[in-house]
């Protein structure tokens, strides 16, 4: 119960809605069924804030865990408090909770460990304790001297192991520097080699930690790791001890100086650079946060790219030696034909190749060529430039990022698609079809593999790959899947559907035929009810004879449905031909309250069947702007300071966004170019897939960079 209130807190939530999602969760419902279907209980909350939700409540239920185990250890230890015990169960961090828990954690052999195992505990307390009057260290020392601690000046330094022990087992101190370094430190890096090359500019860099970007942070740390850089935490020392001896030191005694001595060690030794590390890790961990929400907003939107449909495309993935590989696909994906041709060098047989494209655009009516953006792309962009122009026009082209095309390519899956093509050409299919449908065809691909993002090889895989495979699944969900023709990895980011039974639909699909109805997938081994829930309303049937089939109508609402047709007078078939106005009509007239209540169904999924009954199979990325396509093509020495350009977006930074501009090369749009307005972040403003108008800012040739704005230039 305590975790639903700080997730109503955080979340600004009412209990209702952080207790139904909850329950929801631990019910087994997956996040996009419970985004779609149970709007009711949660308030309509959409997947990406559930994701959120759910990862904020892993966190809090494994900190629960980590609580009592950490109060049951330090109660078989026979050292629990009431005061331990509230402190722990008061941790409001993983980190908190170490330090409360560091003092009483078994420990590997230690300086203070050994001191306390010759006997040296009760005089480390003794001059801990600081009495005004007391003897000196030396003094005491005296009745600690034996076999093992031959002098006096070896069992006061002894005891002072265990004090600068006690001094950073102290979870006060701890928390106050920590806090301290934070907001006081420096980040500091030179370099560790005389050619720096891309590190460079960290020659001899310093930044405070507390405003480090997170993009800064992922550089140097790659730099670190290839030998480039040092990089560490530039903290006042003196600040550090002055802050841990307000909380320890006693004034006025014979014992204060060894105990600050003592303080002096366990900062020296032991403490900073324990917070170095945990301040490093900390900015390491935010930044990976940061680029993986990044690279998961632009996956998004790169997967809900328009598909540009029923158009026969001619896929070319480019090449120099091996040449240019040529696939024909229809409307639907279907591979027509396949060539190799060499227009590019060091063959260069331009004519021949041009007849080869000529011969299979006429044959098959070709109307858009989809471009890799590979190696000899840009040769190949040219050259589809002068086919077209000969052709008369009536052809657009469009450059498509073929990240991953090659790894797909290669795999067991692509082997079993086309089993009688060679690797290079499943790659130009797929650089067809990503033009067709990006989201079909990319989710065949390991989302890592995308590349629409920053430093995505320097981040926590796991929590990369769950973060992508879950904006996977959304896409796929949000966008809805053909049961009878999709493949078995597209039904597999399905909600509800695993593996093994993606695997199972298509078996039964070529054992029986195309389904029928959603309700023939109960028929479809290891797809049971529980399942069937999760899924049904995200897979469309077109050759149902239920027109509700190729809805997102979830069958449990087909009841309200079917009743909402009755009492606008509109049949099935008007639905199939779109003469649903009725529906729209009646339902303003009565108003989703009133009519909510009397379907026995709640206003959201009222909304839903009218927005579905109005548009059965529709695809929610026909609404967005279509993908820019071309006819002509340029290169960066054409470019001249002050042209205006359309291009689109193809990936958001921290710093920035890159933009084709359709010259290969893409120019860079650094965030203070984006607008006059402040803004946090390049994606506050734009999303990959944008089509954008921007203006040269520079051109360096040499380095083939392109500054780019979007701020017009004043006449």
């Amino acid at each position: 119960m305590e975790i639903n209130l700080t997730l109503c807190r955080e979340f600004s939530l009412k209990p209702w809605q952080v207790e139904n999602t909850v329950k929801l969760i631990d019910d087994g419902n997956t996040i996009p069924f419970i985004a779609r279907y149970r709007k009711e209980a949660t308030g309509s909350l959409d997947d990406q804030l559930l994701r959120s939700l759910y990862d904020r409540l892993s966190y809090l239920r494994n900190m629960e865990e980590q609580k009592e185990k950490i109060i049951s250890s330090i109660d078989e230890q026979g050292l629990l408090t009431d005061e331990i015990k509230a402190a722990v169960e008061n941790a409001a961090t993983l980190t908190e909770l170490d330090d409360i828990y560091r003092p009483f954690r078994p420990k590997r052999k230690t300086r203070a460990s050994v001191a306390k195992a010759k006997g040296l505990q009760g005089l480390a307390d003794a001059i801990y304790a600081q009495e005004k009057n007391g003897l000196s260290p030396l003094d005491m020392a005296k009745d600690y001297i034996n076999d093992e601690v031959p002098t006096a000046d070896d069992a006061v330094q002894g005891a002072m192991d265990i004090i600068a022990e006690l001094v950073s087992d102290d979870p006060a101190g701890r928390k106050m520097l920590r806090y301290s370094v934070k907001n006081n430190a420096n980040l500091v890096v030179s370099g560790a080699k005389e050619d720096l090359g891309v590190y460079a500019m960290y020659k001899e860099y310093s930044e405070p930690v507390k405003s480090v970007p997170s993009h800064r942070v992922l550089a140097v740390n790659r730099g670190e790791k290839e030998g480039f850089l040092k990089v560490s935490v530039d903290y006042d020392k003196i600040s550090g001890i002055s802050l841990l001896s307000n909380l320890h030191l006693k004034n006025d005694s014979p014992c204060t100086e060894t105990v600050l001595e003592a303080i002096q060690d366990a900062y020296t030794r032991l403490i900073f650079p324990a917070i170095e590390r945990e301040i490093r890790n900390a900015l390491t961990d935010t930044a990976s946060e940061g680029a993986i929400q990044v690279f998961a907003k632009n996956t998004r939107q790169l997967l809900m790219q328009p598909p540009v449909k029923n158009k026969v495309t001619i896929g070319l993935d480019p090449g120099y030696r091996t040449g240019c590989k040529v696939a024909v696909v229809d409307g639907t994906g279907k591979v027509l034909d396949t060539s190799v041709i060499y227009p590019a060098p060091p063959h260069k047989k331009i004519e021949e190749a041009k007849e080869i494209i000529k011969s299979l655009v006429k044959k098959y009516d070709v109307e858009l060529f989809s471009i890799g953006n590979g190696t000899a792309s840009h040769e190949t962009e040219e050259f589809a430039a002068e086919v077209i122009h000969e052709l008369g026009g009536g052809i657009s082209y469009m450059v498509v990022s073929e990240a991953g095309a090659s790894v797909y390519s290669a795999s067991k899956l692509a082997a079993e698609e086309f089993p009688e093509y060679d690797v290079s050409l499943r790659s130009a299919v797929s650089i067809a079809r990503r033009l067709q449908d990006p989201l079909a065809e990319l989710v065949k691909i390991d989302p890592k593999a995308i590349g629409v993002g920053q430093y995505q090889h320097d981040m926590p895989q796991s929590q990369l790959t769950s973060a992508l495979d879950g904006v996977v699944e959304d896409c796929v969900n949000s966008v809805g899947v053909d049961l009878n023709t999709a493949s078995a990895q597209l039904l597999n980011r399905v909600a509800g559907i695993s593996s093994a039974v993606a695997n199972n639909i298509v078996a039964y699909r070529q054992e029986n035929g195309a389904f029928k109805s959603r309700e023939e997938l109960l028929k479809v081994s290891k797809l049971g009810p529980k399942a069937f829930e999760q899924c049904a309303g995200f897979l469309r049937v077109a050759e149902s004879d239920n027109v509700l089939d190729n809805t997102a109508v979830h069958p449990e609402s087909y009841k309200a449905a079917d009743k909402l047709l009755k009492l606008c007078g509109v049949t099935e078939e008007d639905v199939r031909k779109g003469n649903v106005s009725a529906v729209g009509a009646y339902v303003k007239t009565v108003g989703t309250s009133a009519l909510a209540e009397q379907l026995g169904i709640g206003e959201p999924t009222l909304i839903d069947i009218s927005n579905e009954i109005a548009k059965p199979g529709r695809d929610p990325r026909d609404e967005l702007p279509a993908p820019m396509l071309r006819t002509d093509v340029m290169g960066i020495e054409d470019l001249k300071v002050g042209m205006e350009l359309k291009g689109t977006v193809r990936n958001v930074i921290d710093f920035g966004a890159f933009v084709d501009v359709g010259v290969h090369q893409d120019g860079l749009v650094h965030i203070s170019q984006i607008t006059d307005k402040f803004i946090r972040h390049p994606s506050d403003v734009l999303k990959v897939g944008d089509i954008v108008t921007v203006w040269v800012l520079s051109v360096d040739t040499d380095k083939n960079r392109i500054g780019l704005t979007m701020k017009k230039p004043k006449d």
